[in-house]
């Protein structure tokens, strides 16, 4: 596998995109992206399904729900991801790629789903790990993972009152609510007994920190989501992945972000999410570090919200192995996720225990 090449495969079964529907599609509209050659899937990602749409003139990405997403309320809203895509473009936030088209749902897919113009660069997955480790020295991952802190203060930066964007969330009582929400999720998804679901719910109600002034959020900004110049692996060309973007406290985004950077003592499941366990990269401590200097923000109370992340990253898993168990994807990943389940979840309770961030 030719390492960070963001490859595209063919299409997974029952996942497949008829060229000629989508191309009628596109001509009635009066999309001008010319004939469409291939589509081909991106096999990366655990939640919506993306396409490389290849035309004799572009290459576009296509996002379209999963199997199963009408059943998850508040979630795979692709309607919603395509017009934040272009209120932040229109905002001067560079890092965003070019929206083209959106269907709503009457479509041949039954689905809504949109197509953005593909950001050429490169996407280090976890995967690339063994041949990253034989062909990049430390220092190129010490410079862009300090290139992902920095983009993320630059993104909590964007004035989202001068900009509008304040109206596509509630702010006021987002943590409270980001609790409830989730734990509500999981109870709905649930399949075996966990009581450290419950525990975690319990623990993250009672310690609800004095929330700080709302910024625009990514809430899934991890190195899968960043398209990186092949040029200079420190410059990020792009950030994807903007489904779970709303407004609320900024140290919700850090606690997320840093809930996915495994280190290199985790357990071998979180090293999936990420290569920040690679040498070389900022530790979650230095990650907050830094990130407390470049924003001026006080991060004294980072492990309520790391335990947040690891809180919602189980429930994550957890619906997408429900899916699986009720026979709505037959993706063969899926069926071990309850084991992720269990690791996050024990992990975001022994940083109870331990007071920091395990």
């Amino acid at each position: 596998m030719e390492v960070g090449s963001n490859k595209s495969v063919s299409v997974r079964s029952n996942e497949e995109i008829n060229i000629a529907d989508l191309s009628t599609l596109l001509s009635a509209q009066n999309q001008a992206v010319g004939n469409i050659v291939s589509i081909r899937q991106f096999p990366g990602g655990f939640s919506n399904l993306t396409y490389l749409v290849a035309t004799d003139t572009m290459n576009l990405v296509l996002r379209r729900p999963p199997a199963g997403a009408k059943h998850i309320k508040g979630g795979h809203d692709m309607v919603r991801e395509y017009r934040l895509l272009e209120a932040i473009k229109k905002s001067g936030f560079g890092q965003v790629p070019n929206p083209v088209f959106l269907s709503e749902g009457d479509n041949f897919l039954d689905a809504p789903f949109y197509l953005m113009e593909k950001v050429e660069g490169v996407i280090f997955r976890a995967s690339d790990a063994p041949n990253l480790l034989k062909t990049q020295p430390p220092e190129t991952f010490k410079a862009i993972s300090t290139a992902l802190c920095d983009k993320l203060v630059d993104l909590h930066s964007i004035d989202i009152a001068k900009t509008g964007l304040i109206s596509i969330g509630k702010p006021e009582g987002y943590i409270t609510r980001q609790v409830e929400g989730w734990y509500r999720r999981y109870e709905k998804s649930q399949t075996d007994d966990l009581p450290v679901m419950k525990e975690l719910y319990d623990w993250l109600t009672k310690n609800i920190p004095t929330e700080r002034t709302p910024t625009l959020i990514h809430n899934d900004f991890k190195y899968d989501n960043v398209v990186l110049n092949p040029e200079d692996l420190s410059e990020i060309k792009a950030i994807l992945d903007w489904e779970m973007t709303t407004v609320g406290d900024p140290l919700m985004d850090v606690g997320t972000a840093l809930s996915y950077w495994c280190e290199a003592q985790d357990n071998d499941f979180t090293k999936t999410f990420n290569l920040s366990w690679l040498p070389g990269n900022l530790t979650r401590q230095e990650f907050a570090d830094r990130y407390a200097t470049k924003s001026g923000r006080d991060l004294s109370s980072i492990l309520y919200y790391y335990v947040f992340g690891l809180f919602k990253n189980s429930v994550v898993l957890q619906q997408i192995y429900n899916r699986f168990k009720l026979g709505l994807t037959k993706d063969p990943r899926f069926g071990s996720l309850i084991f992720g389940v269990k690791v996050l979840s024990s992990k975001a309770a022994k940083s109870i225990e331990e007071n920091r961030m395990e």
